[in-house]
Order: structure tokens, then sequence, then C-alpha cells
């Protein structure tokens, strides 16, 4: 037994400090993200979360520039993009991402500047790469109650939208019907989702962090029947896969001493693989977009 944990845990794995805060900050990212993820994939809203994602690396190459902390940069920028989104008000699909792809090109336009400005005059020229892509283990630890209270808050608003997101994502006519204000709760989710991207960002990277938000919870949505399980598998999967992503990072400075693997790269393939694996154990391989999970009723307000 001890010789397998050393085999599988290179030494130092869990007295390292860098890897701590990693497999904090990470692993809540990972929670968030899983979560409310798969209520975007039941909305028919991956593209938007790829949108946030890629919109807040302006935020965080602003705050490269401005000198602050990159989280409040990806955090504000995320917001601020939801809101743009949600501003204009669409009904059909194909509107929706013309609305979302316009934001998506002003925000990376305004990356491609900030970036610009922090390579010429402040010669950050690692910025990039850690806004993009992600520096899992250079997240200081000062980071975390940010991230806590961030993650939290994301959590108690899915927690307390749960029902009527739910009904609004099965059937939006439904849910008018009963009352529930739909436009309202696709802005609160939206925010929320804006929450997570930003914490995964700060993780993965801006590009990558798509991944975690729709990966888990797609492969959830095909093992699942019920949105409860759903969402208990799609936080179990991120979380799994962020800490495996880690280990098998900082196992890789062993491999290649001194030329350590990106932890993205391994939390994406991890994710990929498993998502291969479940189209093909799936029980349910085509309910991803908005027909997962069967709405029943079982009294005024219940689901």
């Amino acid at each position: 037994m001890d010789s397998l944990l050393t085999f599988v845990f290179e030494p130092g794995f869990f007295t390292n400090e860098p890897v701590r805060t990693a497999m904090a900050v990470g692993g809540g990212a990972a929670l968030v993200s899983s979560v409310i993820g798969v209520f975007t994939v039941m909305r028919g809203q991956s593209f938007a979360g790829h949108a946030l994602a890629d919109v807040s690396s302006a935020g965080g190459a602003a705050s490269f520039l401005l000198g602050i902390n990159p989280l409040f940069g990806f955090l504000a920028m995320a917001v601020l993009a939801a809101g743009g989104m949600e501003l204009v008000r669409v009904r059909r699909a194909r509107e929706r991402d013309l609305v979302t792809g316009v934001v998506l090109g002003a925000g990376l336009g305004f990356a491609a500047l900030f970036l610009y400005f922090d390579v010429t005059s402040k010669s950050t020229t690692g910025a990039a790469i850690t806004i993009m892509f992600g520096s899992m283990f250079a997240i200081p630890a000062s980071i975390i109650p940010l991230a806590t209270v961030i993650g939290v808050g994301a959590l108690i608003a899915i927690a307390v939208l749960y029902r009527p997101l739910l009904i609004s994502s099965l059937d939006p006519e439904l849910a008018a019907v009963r009352g529930v204000p739909v436009r309202l709760t696709g802005l609160l989710h939206l925010l929320a989702l804006a929450l997570a991207v930003s914490l995964s960002a700060i993780t993965v990277g801006a590009i990558l962090s798509t991944a975690l938000l729709i990966g888990p919870a797609a492969i959830a949505l095909r093992m699942a029947k019920r949105a409860g399980r759903a969402v208990a598998l799609s936080a179990l999967i991120g979380i799994g896969a962020t800490w495996g992503g880690i280990l098998l990072a900082y196992d890789s400075y062993y491999w290649t001493p001194g030329h350590g693997w990106p932890v993205s790269f391994f939390v994406v393939t991890l994710i990929f693989i498993l998502y291969v694996i479940a189209g093909h154990l799936g029980r349910n391989p085509t309910r991803m977009m908005g027909a997962p999970i069967a709405l029943k009723t079982r009294g005024p307000g219940e689901v």
C-alpha cells in the first residue's frame, strides 16, 4: 500500500503550499461551475457560458495592467457581459446567439487591447498565458477568502432559484403559466454563471474554463435521470477532474524535471475522456439540450 501511494503521490504533494491553494481554489471553482453548468446545458446556453468565459479575459488583462487582484477583473467583466446580453430582450435562440456573439467579439477586442498594454507598458510577457490558460500553482493563498465568498454566493443563488430555474429550463411556457418570473430567473442565472466562469478562469484560464463549466454537466446529464442526481454527479466529476489534474501536473515535474505540464491540460483531458466514456455507457446519450430530465408534476408548485 505504501509503495502504491508513493507511486501515485510524488514526495511533498500534501505539504506543498501552492498545491494546497490550488486544491482549495480549484476544487471550489469546479464545484460552482459544475453545479451551474447543469442548468446552463439544460437551458441551451453553452455558447453563452463560453462567451462569458472568453469575455472575462478582458477583465483579467485589465487587472494585470492595473495591478489589482485578477479575480476582481474576471468577475467584473463577466458580470458586465452577462448584463449586456440580458439587456437586449430576445426570445428566439438565433437572436440570442447573435447578441452573445456581438458581446463576445467586443470583449475579446478589449482583451487584445489590454494584453497589448500589459506587454508594452508593464513587460508582463506571461500575462497572456496566465489569463487564457491559467496557472493554478501560481494562485496566491490570499485569494481564497474572496473566492470562497463568490463561490458560496453563487451556490446560494442556485439553491434559492432551483425550482423556478428547473421549470423554466425544461418548459419556459409552463413556467410562465405557473407564475415563474422567467426573465428575472434567466437574468439571475446569467449572473450566477458569471460568478462561476470568473472562478474557473482564475484556475484553468478563460479559454479552457468552458470545459469545466460544460463538460461535467454534459457527462452527468448523460448518466442521470433526475436533476438533483445530475447536479450531484456533475459536482463530483468536476472536483475529481480538477484534483486529478492537479495531481498529474504535480507528478509531471518528476516525468520531465523542471518542466511540469499545465494543470489545465490535465483537467480538460480528464473531462474529455470521461465524456467519451459516458457517450458509450450512458443510458440516455441524446438527453442534452433541454430534454434530459422529465418534468413531473406532483401538485401545485411541485416538480
